[in-house]
This record gives structure tokens, C-alpha cells and sequence, in this order.
């Protein structure tokens, strides 16, 4: 399968005509390239998540911010179905993308991840070529281009390109961590993703190397939908367009998180409208 253009197709090779338009979702704001509603999602018997609508617009970053434990980085990997690969995960709820509810039984996962990239809290490239890393998705699509100019391309809109031209055949494992990061950043966009997921991608990193991916982050959104999971309300601040803050609710003896607001960030900083929200942003709880 060559890499998906324009609109991509999710349908498995069983799916007809039939089963797919049964798939059309009613019409959303013309700037939200993705709209999640996880209405509850469990590991097991455990709720991890309730009542969380986080909508990603086009060309933004989307933050999500909260005390550790509110399901911020379970509602980010569901929303291109990593989660499915944890067992016991059941997700409730839909997340339209062009169009389709990614979570219908028709759609294939896989191409779900190809139109959905994401890049975890630990840098984790491939033992193996600089080169090969970037190159690694393209090779798994069967991409028939030009090679060369797609991994240049890749390593260039991750502000790496400059920093190993030269050194494309060492491993990957030898850069530092920050460089790493930028690695893993140019094998997710390598294949072109509509919407880039982020799961804390600074947290292993030094100031100098965070700076270097928040500034790489916001030239990224001139191409792609970002999403962004952070434990730093300063960083939110600093590149997010959009926030939303989670809580956790532990009323019932549990720890289920939730949705408390989301609002442009200047607004959600400056004037939140829930008690929560501004109780955690004076710093009453972390």
C-alpha cells in the first residue's frame, strides 16, 4: 500500500460502499480536523476516564494539562487507537476523523496510526542508521519515491537536517537526547500525518533541548494538527493555541479523570471559568 493522500481511507478491504456511509458523522465546525468524545474508558473493570470532549482544530496546538493521574495521556493515545494494544482497554464513546468514527469495527487501526502519528515521553529511536529511522515508516508503506528527499524532508521540518547531514549513516542511539526526540519526531511526520500526537515529549529533556522542540512544535503547526500532553502549565502557555485542563474525580473511592474546562489558552489562563481550574493553576494541588 502506497502512503495515503489527500483524504485518507480507514475502511478494511471488506468494507462496502454500504458500511461506509454508515460511517458519516454529522457535520463538524469546519476548523476541527478532530473531535474526540470519550464518554468512559476503562482498563478492565477500572474507569480510567469520563465525560471528556476534546476537539483538535486545524493547524493549532491543542494542550492538555493536569495533576498526574487524570487520564490526559490515555485520552491522547486513543485518539489514534494506541491504546487498543493495552489489554483490558475499552473505549466508549467516538472520535470523528474526516468524517468517520475511527472506533467503528470497520476501520483498520493501523491506518488509523498512519494518518495519526505520535511521539512519546522518551525519545525511542531504532538501533539503527540515522537514515534508517526516518526512513523506517516509508519503507513499511512500501513508498516507491524518492527516499532521499523524503528523509531530508523529514529531517528538515524537525530542524535536524543541519546537525547530521553528514552523519546520516551513525546510529541513532548516538545523538543526544534532544536530537533524538527531533529524530523520532521526523520518522513520525515522515509519512505525512494529518495530526501529530505528543505525550509529554520534553519531560526527559534539558531546558536548552525543550526550547528546541517548543520552537520546532510551533513551526510544525504550520503543516500538521498538534496535540500535546504536559505536566508544565508554562509550556502549555508558551506554544498551545487551545487547552484543556483534566481533574480527577475520587468521590466514589476510585481515580477517574475527566474534562473540567477547555478554552483558547490565553483565556483559560487569564480567566478560567471553574474553581478547579483556577485552584490548580495557583498551585493549591499539582
Amino acid at each position: 500500500m502506497q502512503l495515503l493522500q489527500g483524504e485518507p481511507k480507514f475502511m478494511k478491504s471488506t468494507q462496502d460502499d454500504t458500511g461506509a456511509s454508515a460511517l458519516q458523522s454529522e457535520a463538524l465546525d469546519v476548523d476541527v480536523v478532530l473531535d474526540c468524545h470519550a464518554e468512559q474508558i476503562f482498563y478492565g473493570d477500572f474507569l480510567a476516564v469520563r465525560n471528556s470532549k476534546i476537539p483538535i482544530r486545524k493547524n493549532t496546538i491543542t494542550g492538555l494539562i493536569g495533576p498526574s493521574g487524570c487520564g490526559k495521556s490515555t485520552v491522547l493515545k486513543s485518539i489514534n487507537r494506541m491504546n487498543d494494544l493495552i489489554r483490558g482497554f475499552r473505549f466508549e464513546g467516538k472520535v470523528h476523523f474526516h468524517g468517520m468514527n475511527i472506533y467503528d469495527r470497520k476501520v483498520d487501526p493501523v491506518s488509523v496510526r498512519r494518518n495519526i502519528g505520535m511521539v512519546f515521553q522518551q525519545p525511542n529511536p531504532f538501533s539503527m542508521s540515522i537514515y534508517e529511522n526516518v526512513a523506517f515508516g516509508l519503507r513499511l508503506n512500501h513508498f516507491k519515491g524518492d527516499m532521499d528527499a523524503k528523509v531530508e524532508k523529514a529531517l528538515r521540518r524537525a530542524a535536524l537536517w543541519d546537525e547530521v547531514k553528514n552523519k546520516l549513516k551513525n546510529n541513532g542511539l548516538s545523538l543526544s537526547g534532544g536530537q533524538q526526540q527531533r529524530l523520532c519526531i521526523a520518522r513520525a511526520i515522515a509519512t505525512e500525518p494529518q495530526v501529530l500526537l505528543m505525550d509529554e515529549p520534553c519531560s526527559a529533556l534539558d531546558p536548552i533541548a525543550t526550547r528546541q522542540i517548543e520552537e520546532l512544535m510551533i513551526e510544525l503547526k504550520k503543516r500538521f494538527s498538534v496535540a500535546i500532553v504536559t505536566h508544565n502549565m508554562h509550556q502549555a502557555a508558551r506554544v498551545a493555541d487551545h487547552t484543556a485542563f483534566f481533574s480527577v474525580d475520587i468521590t466514589k473511592g476510585g481515580r477517574t479523570g475527566y474534562l473540567v474546562e477547555m478554552q483558547p489558552t490565553i483565556k483559560l489562563f487569564e480567566n478560567p471559568q471553574e474553581n478547579l481550574t483556577k485552584e490548580y493553576l495557583r498551585g493549591d494541588f499539582s
